[in-house]
């Protein structure tokens, strides 16, 4: 019953290791499985009378942080009694932690070991005179083991040196009836060959900007959804800091002259002041200054006084702080252009006008 105990126990142990390696497949090290073989010697228990032996090892691991791997590693070795040629042959299989102490900018680094296995023993006799004698003891066991050792690491390849013991709960030998364990020491030197390529490092994601009304502009008018008072801007239009269409003529309507004069009238200076206060509103607003007359006179007579008109207009704003470099002109188109008939008093009285022509 004892001996049911101790294979459930391994077998708990054997399984609980493999679930957690494989639930540590995407880590941000290398996590490669890896096969190991191995070659050591095992300074046997004196209470045993066995010879030291050299024995192999065959394993596979892999990490399962920076710093902690476990190993599944089977053993073998076959030592002679001392008193005799009758052989000892102790075998098992073995679930392996070891705390790796990394060392940044090293390759090679030391470890320790911890782990639990089970061991089988055959064991030859011949006891004369037992009436067993000669014969073979076979029992199997768990066994401890504990130990430190060196490793370096070469990329695909890793060699690890090891010092160590291995308890092993044997309580049926024949050679040694009183004893309920075994230490043994071993010393190894194991070869680690790391299957598949390195996993690509892990890349952070870029954290996603929040987009917010500031960074849209749904009806691309140039000036974004917080601002735009009007969204629903057509293109094409002259648009002001607050996404509204400006006119692409300031109305100066009013600002009208006396019949062959170029003079401000007292009631135009207060449209012309509506007008610097546009100009103001919207700072990014350039636009031409134009005169006009009606068509009594000679074209050239009226060329003249067109541009004299405009000049008025222009010096007004000017020195209201309309910057120069916002206005072109003053132009002046003289009877070219008339918004009206200038068979009318009212008509002509129209066409005597002047205009701010916006140029965006």
């Amino acid at each position: 019953m004892e001996q049911i105990m101790k294979k459930k126990l391994l077998c708990c142990a054997l399984l609980g290791a493999m679930a957690t390696a494989t639930s540590a497949m995407a880590q941000d090290f290398d996590n490669r499985w890896y096969v190991s073989g191995g070659l050591g010697f095992n300074f046997q228990d004196d209470d045993r009378n066995t010879e030291d032996v050299a024995f192999g090892t065959l394993g596979i691991g892999k990490f399962l942080t920076p710093n902690w791997s476990l190993d599944v590693e089977a053993n073998y070795q076959n030592p002679q009694l001392r008193s005799s040629e009758l052989l000892f042959s102790q075998y098992g299989l073995s679930v392996d932690s070891r705390y790796h102490f990394l060392r940044e900018g090293s390759n090679w680094w030391p470890y320790i070991r911890m782990g639990i296995g089970y061991q089988r023993a055959e064991e030859e006799f011949d006891n004369f005179p037992n009436p067993n004698s000669p014969g073979q003891r076979e029992d199997s066991f768990l066994a401890a083991n504990l130990g430190v050792g060196l490793q370096a690491d070469y990329d695909r390849y890793a060699v690890r040196g090891e010092l160590g013991t291995r308890v092993s709960f044997d309580d049926t030998s024949v050679v040694a009836p009183d004893s309920n364990s075994f230490g043994d020491i071993l010393a190894s030197m194991t070869l680690l060959v790391k299957l598949g390529n390195l996993p690509a490092p892990v890349v952070p994601e870029a954290p996603v900007a929040q987009t917010t009304c500031a960074d849209l502009d749904d009806d691309g008018d140039g000036v974004n959804n917080c601002d735009d008072k009007c969204p629903g801007s057509v293109a094409g239009q002259a648009i002001g800091p607050d996404g509204c269409p400006v006119p692409l003529t300031i109305d100066l309507k009013g600002v009208n002259f006396d019949f062959d004069k170029s003079t401000l009238r007292p009631d135009a200076v207060a449209i012309l002041d509506e007008a610097i206060a546009i100009l103001q509103k919207y700072p990014q607003l350039k636009v031409e200054v134009a005169g006009h007359t009606d068509s009594v006179g000679t074209e050239q007579y009226n060329q003249g006084l067109s541009e004299r008109r405009a000049k008025t207009v222009y010096d007004y704003l000017t020195n209201a702080g309309i910057g120069a470099d916002r206005m072109s002109g003053p132009n002046g188109y003289g009877e070219s252009r008339p918004i009206d008939t200038n068979d009318t008093a009212e008509g002509r009285a129209r066409n005597r006008r002047t205009e701010l022509n916006v140029q965006n």
